[in-house]
Formats: structure tokens, C-alpha cells, sequence
């Protein structure tokens, strides 16, 4: 596999290059020409492959790593706290991924009675499959095939979807593809957390949405995100006060504008985070931009 992954990473870094090159709907490709600091970004639910250097990733109390042998899945919205790409000194890092649609998903998990998998997680690494490799290769070859991406692109999506399907990490998109299982009440909530990140949710609300007791959303809740409503809620706040951050504004606007009434605890808070304070972490990513 590991021949085919180079031939695959090359393929990739090619087109990746090209600003008027062809796309595959739901499929990007990544690439870096060198290894930088470990940042944080929001998962939403994808599929995502290495075919050059390695990529760790903390989401929660876990923290996963992958490469050419190994895929990683998620099935609902997951913030990562840190993200680490490792990258070879003779070749840049090159991924790809392919961004999960909800409708033809729930198409492939077929009908009927609805089985319990327990406190499913909602992400998860996997071993990569020659089968599956196969078909990301066929997905990723019709870049030099442009004609024929509209034909054969969703065949193979579907097929990539059915392969997961079909292995170990299953569970992560069975539990998401059907409605009223206990991932896709998870993901009601944060829904409900991501359109409020201007101020604290209480635990009431999101129990009530969930239609779960305190007891068992909070058990859910952590099995699908690895971290409890309040850690991941956090989270997402930071994050986004990193974007604003990085879009020039002040680390007070910044702290405000997610729902911090104290800037002191923001900073405490972003540091413990990011590794830094907002000012100088956000004069790093400006100067990153240059």
C-alpha cells in the first residue's frame, strides 16, 4: 500500500497545485511544505486520509494518530484542540478528504430495526484497507479524468461510505445515519451549542433537546465527543475567537464576541488552549499570513 499511497500523494500535490485544475464534489486535498505548530480546528463530519507524513490530532481526552495505513472518521461536528501534522524532509505532507453527505449516507444504512451499539464515539482511526485504498485511488484518479467525474465520482463516494461501512469503525456512521439514535441526539445539541457561542448554555437546555435525563446526556455526550457539553463548548469558543483573532480583531473584541464577560479568564483560558496569549498567538498567525 505504501507504493500506492506515493503514487497517490503525487497525483494529489499535482492537482493541488493547480488553481484551475478539476474537483470532485465533497473531496479537497491538502498539502504542506513544512511542519508547523500544532493548531486547532473543527472536524465536521468527513473522512480523511494521509498518503505522505503522519497527523496527530486531540480531540477531548484522546489523541489519535494516523497515516497512510490508517483513515480517520467523523460523523458529527468535533473540535480538535491540537493538530500536529508530521511531514517527511524530502516531500510535503499531502491528505485528502472527502466531506460526509448526510443524505447518501443514511441512503446506505439500510432500513430496519434499529440496533443498539451502545455509547458509540463519533470519530474514530481505522485500519486503511487495500479495498478501500482501491477506491479513494479510482476517486483520486479522476482528477486527470474530468469527463468522467460526474459519472463515476458518486459511485465511488458511495462505495468509500460502504467500505466503512462494512469494517470495524461501522458504528461511527451507522449511529449518525439514523435519526433518533443517540449520536444524532448529541448532534441535535450541538447544533444548539454552535448557534450560541455568545453566551453559556445551560445543561437544561440541552437535556431537554436530547430528550435524555442529566445523567445519561452527559454519559452520551462524552462518549461521542470525548469531553463533557461544557469542555466542548468551550472549545468551540476558543476556536472561534482564534478566527476572529486571525481576522484582525482585538483579543478583547475577540473575548466578547464568544461570550466572555471577564478578559483575564479569556486569556487564562486561550492560553491553557493554544500555548499562548491571544495577543501574541494572534500576532504569530497574522505574521503566518505574509
Amino acid at each position: 500500500m505504501d507504493f500506492m499511497c506515493e503514487t497517490l500523494a503525487d497525483l494529489a500535490y499535482r492537482h493541488a497545485n493547480q488553481s484551475d485544475g478539476a474537483s470532485i464534489p465533497r473531496v479537497s486535498l491538502h498539502v504542506a511544505q513544512k511542519q508547523g505548530w500544532p493548531i486547532g480546528t473543527l472536524y465536521q463530519p468527513m473522512l480523511g486520509i494521509v498518503l505522505r507524513g503522519s497527523k496527530q490530532v486531540v480531540i477531548g481526552d484522546r489523541t489519535l494518530h494516523y497515516d497512510g495505513n490508517h483513515f480517520f472518521i467523523a460523523s458529527i461536528d468535533v473540535p480538535a484542540s491540537r493538530v500536529t501534522i508530521e511531514y517527511l524532509p524530502e516531500a510535503p505532507y499531502v491528505a485528502v478528504r472527502l466531506a460526509i453527505d448526510q443524505e447518501i449516507l443514511s441512503n446506505l444504512v439500510v432500513d430496519g430495526p434499529q440496533k443498539d451499539e451502545g455509547d458509540t464515539t463519533a470519530f474514530a482511526v481505522g485500519a486503511m484497507t487495500p479495498e478501500l485504498l482501491d477506491a479513494w485511488s479510482r476517486m483520486l484518479r479522476l482528477l486527470d479524468a474530468p469527463d468522467e467525474i460526474d459519472m463515476l465520482a458518486p459511485l465511488i463516494e458511495r462505495e468509500i461510505l460502504f467500505r466503512i461501512l462494512q469494517g470495524p469503525q461501522g458504528a461511527v456512521l451507522r449511529q449518525a445515519a439514523r435519526a433518533g439514535s443517540r449520536i444524532s441526539q448529541v448532534r441535535d445539541t450541538i447544533a444548539h451549542l454552535r448557534t450560541n457561542l455568545d453566551r453559556v448554555v445551560k445543561i437544561e437546555e440541552l437535556v431537554e433537546i436530547a430528550g435524555m435525563s442529566v445523567a445519561t446526556f452527559h454519559r452520551h455526550f462524552r462518549a461521542a465527543t470525548a469531553m463533557s457539553p461544557l469542555q466542548y463548548q468551550k472549545t468551540l469558543r476558543l476556536q472561534e475567537a482564534r478566527r476572529l483573532l486571525f481576522a484582525d480583531a482585538d483579543a478583547t473584541s475577540a473575548a466578547f464576541a464568544v461570550g466572555y464577560e471577564s478578559a483575564s479568564q479569556f486569556s487564562r483560558e486561550y492560553t491553557r488552549m493554544f500555548g499562548m496569549p491571544p495577543a501574541r498567538d494572534a500576532a504569530r498567525l497574522r505574521a503566518s499570513r505574509n
